[in-house]
């Protein structure tokens, strides 16, 4: 018997007709295929952010552990409903918490990592012809403190219940039709991919796409479970993410990613000694900044400009600490610019064909953008740009590296 399982997003069980809609969706599938079902599905759209609201109106720093067992209530209310319109079509429906499946995670709160799942009670439940409604984003530690799984983490919910089931495939239907090959509202002529490779997929959500939580896929890459990104309310075959084929080493680029959330910092005239770069980047890491990209430039003066990028929320923080160690190390000043952006290309292709970096960088000088800092792996390559340039550098890749519609 086949058994698949389908993850539901917050816009795709918005509402009740949405909810009737996946219902009907769900009994198609198993009257056609006789597929075993089982549900992941998030908070109704909007209900996350209703009860963040509340949250802060009674604490101004809300609790973690409070916060997990508020927001676990957005799920509990659509497995119930789905669960209801299943039934009222003559489906038999059982719904779970993440606590009554035993999603065991760390205590972690707000953002915990699933260690176990105990499958016993949902595999009786497909042997008797159930569809199984399970609440995504939440879990329990082993104590019985009720957790939740970070931002997009129905996603995650799905692809560790799929492993743990053995599923054939796990399903993630959302309101778009797949992964593309960039931001169709950036680029009109962005394609929809067919296949894409585990790793890709892990760069693309790395670098800013949006579609997948990079957990979630890093999740499916390790215990080898076929992804799929499918549209709730368009019919189609969406993008399969799996391990890398013959065909996927004729692209040489899948896709285009951008991040517009950079920025830059740079300190400048640092003396060029051991240990300068742990001084600066301690205090960074201290105060939970993420470094992105890191550049070091060494003068003749043997003094050094030592250069990265943060999110560009933690821009104002970051210059701050520099500023305060700047007088300490003797360096000269501190310079910074959050108005940049990272452009990205992203393609196992890379591995065996070179010049990509020279058409890449060829393609931006010609029309005039300026690169600023560069980062590679074995399957990408990431620029910094001015921000007035993203839309243009975004185009002007999909166009040289032939990723347009035919």
């Amino acid at each position: 018997m086949t058994l698949h399982v389908h993850k539901y997003g917050g816009t795709s069980v918005g509402t009740a007709d949405k909810i009737q809609n996946v219902a009907q969706k769900l009994i198609d599938e198993k009257s056609a295929t006789g597929n075993d079902l089982v549900v992941v599905v998030s908070a109704m759209s909007g209900e996350t952010n209703r009860m963040t609201e509340l949250a802060k109106k009674m604490q101004v720093t809300p609790s973690a552990k409070q916060m997990d067992v508020l927001l676990s209530t957005g799920e509990q209310v659509t497995i119930s409903l789905l669960c209801m319109a299943l039934e009222e079509l003559d489906q038999r429906a059982v719904s779970y918490t993440g606590s009554q499946v035993k999603i065991i995670t760390d205590d972690a709160h707000t953002k915990a990592r699933i260690e176990d799942i105990h499958t016993d009670r949902i595999q009786a439940d497909l042997a008797q012809g159930k569809i199984v409604v399970v609440a995504g984003f939440q879990g329990i530690t082993a104590e019985g403190a009720i957790t939740t799984l970070g931002r997009g983490g129905s996603d995650t919910t799905a692809v560790a219940l799929a492993a743990a089931l053995k599923a054939d495939e796990c399903r993630i239907y959302t309101d778009v039709d797949g992964v593309y090959t960039t931001d169709p509202r950036v680029e009109p002529k962005a394609r929809r991919l067919d296949k894409i490779t585990f790793e890709e997929m892990l760069e693309m959500a790395s670098l800013g796409s949006k579609i997948l939580q990079i957990r979630a896929v890093e999740f499916a890459g390790k215990y080898n479970v076929p992804l799929r990104v499918l549209s709730t309310f368009v019919e189609g075959d969406g993008t399969l993410i799996t391990y890398e084929d013959e065909d996927m080493e004729k692209a040489l680029i899948s896709g285009i990613a951008f991040n517009r959330d950079e920025a830059k910092v740079t300190l400048a005239g640092v003396p060029d000694m051991p240990g300068v770069a742990s001084a600066i980047l301690k205090p960074i890491s201290n105060a939970n900044i993420e470094i992105d990209m890191i550049v070091q430039n060494i003068a003749e003066d043997k003094t050094t400009d030592f250069t990265f990028t943060v999110h560009r929320n933690d821009y104002k923080n970051t210059v701050q600490i520099l500023q305060s160690i700047c007088t300490e190390l003797g360096a000269e000043k501190v310079i910074g610019d959050d108005k940049i952006v990272k452009v990205s290309i992203v393609g196992v292709g890379m591995r065996s064909h070179a010049g990509i970096a020279s058409q890449m960088f060829s393609a931006l000088a010609d029309e005039g953008i300026n690169i600023q800092m560069i980062s590679t792996s074995e399957i990408k390559i990431s620029v910094v740009v001015d921000e007035k340039y993203l839309e243009l550098a975004v185009r002007t890749l999909h166009e040289s590296f032939g990723l347009s519609q035919e």
